[in-house]
């Protein structure tokens, strides 16, 4: 596919999704949302790819909320189907569903919607001068990708009613206190520390992480009888893959394992 909204490489075993409107602050369109929700699909497909860094690009800001101007043209356009105009703007659940590891490579400011993109990440890392909120609710706006279910499971209940209630906007060493980012980037770049946390990740093998990561995230909404089943079921069935395998020759023979996903 032809991306504009957004960037979209594959080096290694990482893709990186940049987020590419800058002219709106990273806002998020309908057109930047499809893309995003095509390029998880293609990376649905892609068992070479084991972690996936998404980023704002050199920006002071990694996404500052919904374009709603692109929504009101809809509206303006004759669409009634309102639920479905706003279905048409969700990245989130995309994102969410990936099985790779997630990295979220916060440049800049991750407010409303930009925050939820962030939220359906597994890991956060953030620039120090970033800022976290959802501070729309002096315009009547209600998130709708997903925070009032992804932000309580990260800081808590009543961390995250302050967040949505108040719509207070805090910074990197908040966000980092109750939880919200997992790192605060040093002087270089923040994405050039998630490629090379991503580099170490991808060094392992990717169904590993791939079960690891479905055995914490699914064990959540589980029992601990049911949690402890899931993990024991996916360990015993990484005993059966190729990968396995491979590990276990590549130690005995003392040299880099060479794993294909499978």
């Amino acid at each position: 596919m032809n991306y504009t909204d957004i960037g979209f490489a594959k080096k290694d075993r990482t893709a990186i999704i940049t987020l590419r409107r800058p002219e709106s602050r990273n806002t998020v369109n309908a057109r930047m949302a499809m893309e995003v929700r095509d390029a998880c699909a293609e990376l649905k497909q892609t068992a070479e790819i084991s972690v996936v860094i998404i980023t704002g690009g050199e920006n002071e800001f990694f996404c500052c909320g919904t374009d709603w101007d692109d929504a009101a043209e809809l509206i303006n356009e004759g669409r009634k189907d309102y639920e479905g105009i706003i279905r048409s703007f969700s990245a989130a659940s995309a994102i969410g569903s990936l099985d790779q590891v997630v990295i979220a490579a916060i440049n800049g400011d991750s407010l409303g919607q930009g925050l939820e993109l962030a939220l359906a990440c597994d890991i956060r890392l953030a620039a120090p001068g970033a800022k976290f909120g959802f501070p729309g609710h002096g315009a009547e706006m209600f998130p709708f990708d997903g925070a009032t279910q992804r932000l309580p499971r990260v800081v808590g209940r009543s961390k995250a009613l302050e967040f949505l209630l108040t719509g207070e906007v805090v910074d990197a060493a908040a966000a980092l206190a109750v939880g919200l980012i997992h790192g605060i980037a040093g002087e270089g770049p923040v994405l050039e520390e998630a490629e090379e946390m991503a580099k170490k990740m991808a060094s392992k093998a990717p169904l590993s992480l791939r079960f690891a990561k479905e055995s914490v995230l699914k064990g959540m909404d589980l029992t601990l009888e049911q949690g402890l089943r899931l993990e024991s079921d996916l360990y015993y069935l990484l005993h059966t893959t190729e990968d396995r395998t491979e590990g276990i020759s590549a130690f005995r023979q003392k040299r880099p394992p060479v794993f294909k996903g499978s």
